[in-house]
């Protein structure tokens, strides 16, 4: 993993956004109907590193990944990526942008009538003029860079819960992203096969070179592959760190959160 001292810890007041090598995200609000998801969040995400949004469930998290790669559209506020303005592209310039990413879904979110080999290669059928022969040569590749050697001509039903995860994950860098975007990625899976998510996490970041924003509930692994965490609670990031700082901080929101407490500013409900 990139060492975490090559990434300031405070960094919101980014300047010009157009220089800045990463994803900036500055003022962005989203709300669906009387909610308030979002509310004039900043944050910034350097080239290279694993940042990790922390914050407890339906606090905006998810719908933060999907607003940067504009699946959903912000009310208010501007994306930034690599000096390049998202949130003002056409459609087309937006499709090239997003062919930078991959992203896991927290559910996997994989195809069931499709083998696994198909569900990673269908974005090659979709966006290159590559033969049959080549897709399935990269999809296994893929595969077994994520440790799913020989799955390729299994159905989805026939994998574990963990196995669907790693098929995910290949279907996120078959186009060789820049970033990826994790969701969740070990939601639902028991601790051991959970940390050999994390790990896989860690080794992409390292072999692949790619930026990662991973948001978790999951503290285990956000300390696992975090280089930077971001805290997100009521629209707003109200923390953000290297791992150290968040492990020492005295915020009590955040010390709520990470110990796990019912007492304290956060609340229960």
């Amino acid at each position: 993993m990139v060492a975490a001292h090559r990434f300031p810890a405070v960094d919101m007041h980014l300047g010009d956004p157009a220089a800045f090598t990463g994803i900036a995200v500055q003022g962005l609000s989203k709300s669906f109907g009387p909610k308030a998801v979002l509310a004039a969040c900043d944050l910034t995400i350097h080239k290279g590193e694993t940042l990790v949004v922390i914050g407890r469930s339906g606090q905006g998290k998810s719908v933060l990944l999907k607003l940067i790669v504009r699946l959903l559209e912000p009310d208010a506020g501007d994306i930034w990526i690599e000096g390049r303005q998202v949130t003002a592209m056409s459609r087309s310039a937006l499709m090239h942008v997003r062919k930078s990413f991959g992203m896991l879904f927290q559910g996997a979110a994989l195809f069931d009538s499709m083998t696994v080999a198909e569900n990673v290669g269908l974005i090659l059928q979709e966006h290159t003029d590559w033969t049959p022969a080549r897709i399935r040569a990269r999809a296994c590749e893929c595969l077994e860079l994520v440790g799913l050697a020989g799955s390729e001509d299994k159905l989805p039903s026939a994998l574990s819960g963990g196995m669907k995860k790693r098929a995910g994950l290949a279907r996120a860098i078959v186009m060789e992203p820049q970033y990826i975007l994790y969701d969740e990625p070990t939601t639902g899976l028991d601790p051991i096969t959970g940390d050999a998510i994390n790990d896989l996490i860690v080794k992409l970041q390292r072999e692949l070179n790619v930026t990662s924003i991973v948001v978790t509930h999951d503290m285990q692994s956000a300390y696992k592959v975090a280089d930077r965490m971001a805290m997100l609670n009521d629209g707003h990031i109200i923390f953000h760190g290297t791992v150290d700082d968040v492990r020492t901080t005295e915020h009590q929101a955040v010390r709520q959160f990470i110990e796990g407490r019912a007492e304290g500013p956060l609340g229960v409900f």
